[in-house]
């Protein structure tokens, strides 16, 4: 299956955080995308690795996205290595996205800013013939996405671009409120984290609206670019 975007998140509910407003507007669009998550957040404060498989279903389903697979990488000690380098490739080469979105390049969670360059490396090594790849006994063929771009979570990176997500915004929260056990609940019981906290679940929503402010919009999501993006006139720009 060749997908129009690939989506990569170091944990489940990464992708969501994101660039989920994005991923519905595509997806409007006719545009075919799917999400690969890295690990699955074994390591969260709150539930566990099973629940989030759950919640990972759950949302891809609210977002529509046409595959949805998890490395089991260990969160937490994931590195960028040629092993962990050669798993991402293959979801290259299996899915030949033009587009590839991915982690922070810098956040408070160690494995963003890990997560974003391991598979920003991948996608270059991704493309290199030599370098070869074998899924259920077939040899894959090189494939390198045009483009990376880095969506933006709990720090605030002044961003290279912005997408209008407006309209899009509420199915965006109903796709993040899937994984139940990660963010604020009323009287929990559950141990807190900097994410379960009312303040940050009220952030996603005038972050976006902060970004649509500044861009003429009603709601926004960011991303940072690896390299100039070009158009062809002026008129792109409007």
């Amino acid at each position: 299956m060749k997908l129009d975007i690939l989506a990569f998140g170091a944990h489940p509910d990464d992708v969501e955080l994101g660039c989920a407003g994005t991923i519905l507007k595509e997806i409007s669009l006719g545009k075919t995308v799917g999400i690969i998550d890295l690990t699955r957040g074994e390591l969260g404060t709150r539930g566990s690795a099973a629940i989030r498989d759950q919640e990972a279903n759950a949302a891809a389903k609210i977002l529509g996205v046409s595959v949805r697979e998890n490395l089991e990488m260990r969160d937490g000690f994931f590195v960028n290595d040629e092993k962990h380098q050669l798993e991402i490739i293959k979801m290259i080469r299996k899915y030949q996205p033009e587009i590839v979105l991915c982690n922070a390049i810098d956040d408070r969670h160690i494995d963003h800013a890990k997560g974003s360059k391991l598979v920003s490396d991948a996608c270059f090594l991704s493309g290199l013939m030599k370098i070869e790849t074998t899924v259920a006994g077939e040899k894959q063929t090189a494939w390198r996405p045009k483009i990376v771009y880095h969506y933006i979570q709990w720090k605030n990176i002044e961003p290279d671009f912005v997408v209008d997500i407006t309209g899009f915004t509420d199915k965006k929260i109903a796709a993040i409120l899937a994984y139940s056990s990660q963010f604020y609940v009323a009287n929990s019981n559950e141990p807190e984290s900097p994410i379960t906290s009312k303040n940050f679940l009220e952030s996603l929503n005038y972050r976006s609206r902060d970004l649509g402010r500044l861009s003429g919009v009603e709601h926004a999501e960011g991303f940072t670019v690896e390299r100039y993006l070009a158009v062809n006139s002026l008129g792109d720009l409007i």
